[in-house]
């Protein structure tokens, strides 16, 4: 792979900590959004396929997962 991830997290996101970081500039060029655990960078990276990670969006974007 010759592109980087550029890692960003929810402008909803607060300064908690419990928060996730996508890598969207990777899913034209390997099919995947990289997602990670913004406390730890360094951390493992959990490839999403873009249908999964779409679909998940949608129900988060339709309240199928409620609150927390």
């Amino acid at each position: 792979m010759t592109e980087s991830p550029r890692w960003y997290k929810s402008s909803y996101s607060g300064n908690g900590g419990q928060c996730v970081e996508v890598a969207a500039n990777l899913v034209a060029l390997c099919g995947v959004v990289p997602v990670r655990d913004s406390k730890s960078p360094g951390g493992p990276v959990l490839d999403v396929p873009v249908a999964a990670f779409a679909s998940f969006a949608a129900g988060v974007r339709a309240g199928e997962f409620g609150t927390v």
